[in-house]
Order: structure tokens, then C-alpha cells, then sequence
């Protein structure tokens, strides 16, 4: 993989901003504590209303979607947005239940960009985690002597 940029610190600063937007803050924190569907549609007939619960529904999911295809398309160098963040696994989880049946309703790579990103992420993770284990280990191995 290639070195991380400048152009991808100052992307990461950037998605960091928008992060901070106070709508899109609600929005990923009601995403997060208070969206609860389970089926798309549940979706459809509770959220999809043109309301906050709409907006927020979609500027979450739209924003990870984005993320996800800007670290998906190399554009974000992946690992560092890795080192960054968890947020993605855990707004991914809330999607898993009703993902299936909305693409089907929608069109089969709605979000696709979103799960690819929880895919690497979580690969990427499970690798530093071993690495990081093996490390710890590897001390412990050199320090003991055969008699």
C-alpha cells in the first residue's frame, strides 16, 4: 500500500470537519442512539417522512457511503482513516438488519461503498491486533533462555 499524503491528512482533516457540522452531529448521534429499525420497511413507513428522522437517516448513511467510496477508490489513503476512527463498524451494524431488503427495493449496491469500508476496516483491525499481539509475545520469547 502507499504511503499515506499530505492530500490525505488534509482530506482527513476535511471529512473531520464535516464531521463536526452540528446537523451532521445530530444526525450520527441519532443514527447511533436512537434509530432502531430492523426492516427497510419499517424504514420506509417511519423515517422516510421528511422530518428530522428522514435527514438524519440519510445524511448518515450518505456520509459513510461517501467515505466509504473515497477510501474504496484509493482517493483516502485507507489505513490512515483506519487509525482514526470506529464510528463506521459500529453505524454499519445498524444497517446489517435491513440492508438485504432495501437493496432489493432499491438497487442491489445501495451502500455498497459503506460496507466494503466496514470490510477493510475490520480486516485491517483483526491484522494490527494480531501484529500488535505478537509484538507483546515476542519479548517475552527472547528473554528466556533454554537450559
Amino acid at each position: 500500500m502507499r504511503k499515506p499524503t499530505i492530500a490525505d491528512a488534509e482530506l482527513m482533516l476535511r471529512l473531520y470537519e464535516l464531521r463536526r457540522d452540528p446537523e451532521l452531529r445530530r444526525a450520527r448521534q441519532w443514527f447511533l442512539t436512537s434509530f432502531s429499525a430492523q426492516t427497510w420497511t419499517e424504514i420506509k413507513l417511519r423515517y422516510l417522512s421528511h422530518d428530522d428522522d428522514d435527514r438524519w437517516f440519510r445524511m448518515t448513511t450518505s456520509y459513510w457511503e461517501m467515505v466509504g467510496s473515497l477510501v474504496n477508490r484509493g482517493v483516502l489513503h485507507a489505513e490512515l482513516f483506519f487509525d482514526h476512527t470506529g464510528e463506521d463498524i459500529v453505524s454499519w451494524e445498524r444497517c446489517k438488519p435491513w440492508i438485504a431488503e432495501a437493496r432489493e427495493d432499491i438497487r442491489p449496491t445501495y451502500l455498497l461503498h459503506f460496507e466494503r469500508l466496514v470490510a477493510a476496516h475490520q480486516a485491517y483491525r483483526k491484522r494490527m491486533n494480531e501484529a500488535a499481539r505478537a509484538a507483546r509475545r515476542a519479548p517475552a520469547r527472547r528473554g528466556t533462555k533454554k537450559k
